[in-house]
């Protein structure tokens, strides 16, 4: 991390003082060169760092040093950020105040753009530039005592693997070479033995292993098995932290049952709740990553867990033989290292995913010998296959194999494999990898959050930092940093992941004087941090009052204060709060205060001036204060699930950087104020309101057009209000059409207006052609708009309850939808051959529908018929193809329908689904011995209800 540290501080500085220090600090004597000074330490340094980094596990000495160098690099950041922070605010209040423009030119060299009494002194930032330059004095001395050497990384910052990036994670099978585990502990958890007191009792089977083993994904495979489903009644799930916390294992037991988090604190009471949730159900409780556990508090939960119904087990994984005896375990099973045929399965099933046969043979010798060396770990062959995967030729594997991080002696705790996968990484890379250590372990990351993060700190640079990030977590998957990856269905990027907990202290191990994650259990490390903290983590626990004061955070450039369902709110503690924390952490640069139940924010929130990352989100905040609008490094605002929010402040057009608004279910949020207009910035906007008259008045609010700059908004967006639309004139201004980004499109026309003029509004609002999903929702035109059929991207559509709408575009025509769902169309009486492709020609073969894989069709009350024949095309239709690829059709609440199109129904089309809900007409034709059962008979799966 140090390396990308350094870069990215010396790319700042140098602009910084090509720029402005020769203007504003000229007056204070000996800056200019202090300075200079600074830069030539920083770039001399530099070239020794890689072989620091390496260096630091094997000698204590050598890794203070860096920790050193990386503190001084952190100071350097913080006064550049004070500096950015200050030019940046006062050309904001010259654009708001002309006069005060005229007195600032006046004035420039005297006062600079550091207002005394706002931000700090000129004489303060000197003196700090010279002490970062006398401690820079001592550790570049210090380098000549270690020897170091310089190591030319060429142009490994700037490199990902453009090969791999096609695919930056690939399917590997559950388990390998442990088939025999697996069926000796299904025996053990679903056989039923034959003694009536020993089937009554409770049983718990263990499964014990080092860390890597795979215990945890043995586990998985088991309780996800069909053998399992169906044996037990009740399947639960709990992770469970170290040390063991009685209440919070009581309370996941819980939720998993109940499905909804208990608001309690005690354990007696929890207890309780376990012992009614899963009484006389037979269930399978798997306790998984158990650590110390005190005795009492096990046989508590025991004792409750009894309850359930003969043949219930409990299921524990463990790295400690003397856990799973403590518990009482009827079996305990080892599991042990891999053979060398299944590691090296495992190994090269990643390794060669994307090499030629010819590349396989080539590699493979030398590709056995790195397997060997995993020792039968399945992390490790895991790991290392992630990294030998982005590397083609048979030196760079001879280099792996022979590395001497295979031979590392003094840390134990560092796996070889992730040693040399680390080292693999560019130093930015290597900056975003470890920043992970700041989320506790077992925790599921946010993709597009973590990537937020990395923005907020500076790690991502450019016009498009999102895709920088994405591109960067897309690489650090690919070598197998993480984990427990979900994907999005429709698109399938990763959403979101979690860190292996080896995978997690390796991390902290170059982390320990950066990061601190601080439990409940352990409030005291509040007070014993080191005062070099930079990211820190607050667990609150359940009865945990949020803290009055913050010994050693200065310093800070993150804060998350982690809180749960039943966390105290910080309603009482508001003072607190804007004197710890808002006067003291002006170095900040995200803050995640998300789920404490904060109903105000202070004002104070201003004095955090380097704020980049706000999140406030699952708060039942009712307003914001207009300070918020004084952030002007704000890059992300996050207020989802506000729902007490009913107004944004009115300022919010002066946060110019600002490129991530997430309002997402915000239903009160009724007005959004115009400024937003000037967010030219903005990314992400999760809706934009369009408020009607007979609103406040003093309310700025958005119009249609305010819309017209913000070109640059990618994802969704949804528009509410569009009834309130005046006209196509006012609908053309915001030029949808331009949002060339934007992949999810909802629009609602609320109020509902049934005039001609929506339709032309309608008409007006044409989207870019780019859009992937489209919903339109309360359309009162009687035509739908012709640009719908021009969507060629378009993947999925809704429409609903469009009640004047008569008749069907040509959906047909769209290439690529897969999905279609028409709701609530009351006027629509008949779909008929005009809802296909209506263009095909004498002799030429077309296709409707050509990629349609769902169909869903519910609440038409009024439609009769639906006729697909293409009768009536242009041209002969002899040749037109209707929904060759359909799989699913759904239809629901269509009382008057009589019939299904025959070209659905033929033996030949591939659908596999046919669902009908209340459609009376149908299921009398369509049931068991209906008249027209036949019909259906080759199609897998009916259900009609």
């Amino acid at each position: 991390m140090g390396d990308a540290l350094i870069s990215q501080i010396f790319e700042q500085f140098t602009v910084v003082t090509s720029q402005k220090i020769g203007k504003e600090y000229r007056l204070v004597f000996g800056v200019e060169k202090e300075i200079e000074n600074i830069s030539q330490k920083l770039r001399l340094v530099q070239g020794f760092i890689e072989d620091a980094e390496r260096r630091q596990v094997s000698d204590p000495t050598v890794k203070f040093w860096l920790e050193s160098l990386k503190d001084v690099a952190y100071d350097v950041d913080d006064v550049i950020c004070e500096w950015n922070t200050a030019t940046r605010k006062m050309k904001m209040k010259r654009n708001e105040d002309k006069t005060v423009q005229k007195k600032v030119c006046c004035s420039f060299l005297p006062f600079s753009c550091f207002d005394c009494s706002r931000v700090v002194h000129r004489h303060d930032i000197a003196l700090t530039i010279q002490n970062i330059n006398k401690r820079l004095d001592a550790i570049v001395l210090k380098r000549n005592a270690f020897s170091l050497v310089r190591i030319d990384v060429g142009g490994q910052e700037t490199r990902v693997s453009s090969r791999l990036l096609s695919s930056s994670s690939i399917e590997v099978p559950d388990v390998f070479g442990r088939g025999e585990d697996k069926s000796t502990l299904l025996s053990k958890l679903c056989s039923e033995t034959s003694t009536q007191a020993v089937r009554e009792t409770l049983q718990i089977i263990s499964i014990v292993g080092l860390g890597g083993m795979g215990k945890t994904t043995l586990a998985k495979l088991i309780f996800n098995c069909k053998e399992v489903t169906t044996h037990f009644t009740e399947l639960i799930w709990v992770c469970v932290s170290d040390p063991y916390d009685d209440v919070r294992v009581a309370k996941a037991i819980v939720e998993s049952v109940e499905k909804s988090a208990p608001d309690v604190a005690e354990l007696e009471t929890a207890l309780q709740l376990v012992k009614n949730c899963l009484d006389g159900k037979k269930f399978l409780l798997v306790l998984d990553d158990v650590g110390q556990v005190n005795r009492r508090s096990w046989e508590q939960l025991e004792c409750n867990l009894k309850i359930g119904a003969p043949g219930s087990r409990v299921l524990v994984t463990t790295r400690t033989e003397n856990v799973a005896r403590m518990m009482n375990s009827s079996y305990i099973h080892p599991l042990g290292q891999l053979s060398d045929q299944d590691c090296w399965t495992l190994f090269s099933r990643i390794a060669f995913s994307e090499k030629t046969e010819k590349e396989k043979e080539e590699l493979e010798g030398v590709g056995r010998g790195i397997s060997r060396k995993c020792k039968g770990l399945p992390l490790s062959a895991y790991t290392i296959g992630g990294l030998m995967r982005s590397k083609s030729t048979l030196a760079d594997w001879r280099d792996v194999l022979k590395s001497e991080f295979w031979e590392l002696k003094g840390a134990e705790d560092l796996s070889p494999p992730l040693m040399l996968s680390y080292y693999d990484l560019s130093s930015k890379l290597r900056q975003c990898f470890i920043y992970c250590a700041k989320f506790p372990k077992y925790y599921y990351i946010e993709a597009d959050n973590l990537i937020k993060l990395w923005m907020a700190q500076g790690y991502l640079t450019g016009a498009n930092m999102e895709a920088t990030g994405r591109s960067y977590l897309d690489e650090l998957i690919m070598r197998c940093f993480f984990q427990n990856l979900e994907k999005d269905k429709e698109s399938g990027i990763v959403t979101r992941f979690k860190m292996h907990d080896i995978v997690h202290d390796f991390a902290q191990y170059f982390t320990k004087n950066e990061c601190v994650i601080v439990k409940p259990e352990i409030q005291e490390q509040v007070h014993s941090a080191s005062p070099n903290i930079r990211h820190k983590t607050l667990i609150r626990g359940d009865d945990t009052p949020f803290p009055e004061s913050f010994e050693n955070s200065e310093k800070l450039h993150t804060f998350w204060v982690q809180s749960f369902y039943d966390s105290p709110p910080i309603v009482s503690q508001v003072d607190a709060v804007s004197a710890a924390l808002f006067h003291h952490m002006k170095y900040l640069k995200a803050l995640d205060l998300s789920h404490n139940r904060l109903r105000v924010l202070p004002d104070e929130v201003e004095k955090v001036i380097n704020l980049r990352y706000l999140n406030l989100s699952f708060n039942p905040l009712e307003k914001l204060p207009e300070s918020v609008c004084d952030l002007y490094n704000l890059q992300t605002l996050k207020l989802v699930a506000c729902n007490h929010l009913t107004e944004l402040p009115q300022g919010i057009g002066k946060l110019e950087n600002l490129r991530h608004l997430e309002i997402d279910k915000t239903d009160n949020l009724s007005v959004l104020p115009g400024g937003i207009s000037r967010l030219s910035a903005l990314r992400t906007l999760s809706k934009f309101v369009i408020r009607g008259g007979g609103g406040d008045a003093n309310v700025a609010a958005c119009k249609i057009e305010d819309l017209r700059n913000l070109n640059c908004l990618q994802g969704r967006l949804d528009l509410e209000g569009l009834g309130n639309v005046a006209n196509a004139s006012e609908a053309k201004m915001a030029e949808l059409y331009k949002k060339e980004y934007l992949v999810m499109l909802s629009m609602n026309f609320k109020p509902l207006v049934q005039t001609d003029q929506i339709m032309c509004v309608a008409e007006a609002l044409q989207p870019h052609t780019n859009l992937v999903r489209l919903e339109m929702k309360s359309y009162g035109g009687r035509r739908f708009p012709n640009w719908i059929v021009s969507l060629r991207h378009l993947k999925k559509l809704l429409i609903l309850e469009c009640q004047s709408c008569d008749q069907l575009p040509a959906l047909g025509e769209l290439p690529l939808l897969e999905k279609l769902h028409l709701e609530s169309i009351h006027s629509l009486k008949c779909i008929d051959h005009q809802f296909l492709n209506s263009n095909s020609r004498f002799g030429e073969e077309k296709i409707a529908f050509p990629n349609l894989k769902k169909l869903e069709i519910a609440k038409m009350r009024n439609l009769e018929e639906w006729n697909m024949s293409s009768t009536g095309c242009e041209g002969d239709g002899s040749n037109l193809k209707i929904m060759p690829v359909l799989r699913h059709l759904k239809l629901s609440e269509c009382d008057k329908l009589e019939t299904l199109p025959e070209a659905l129904l033929q033996s030949t089309t591939p659908v596999r689904r046919l669902s009908i809900k209340n459609c009376g007409i149908l299921q009398q034709k369509y049931r068991r011995g209906g008249d027209e059962r036949i019909k259906i008979s080759h199609i897998r799966k009916v259900k009609l209800s």
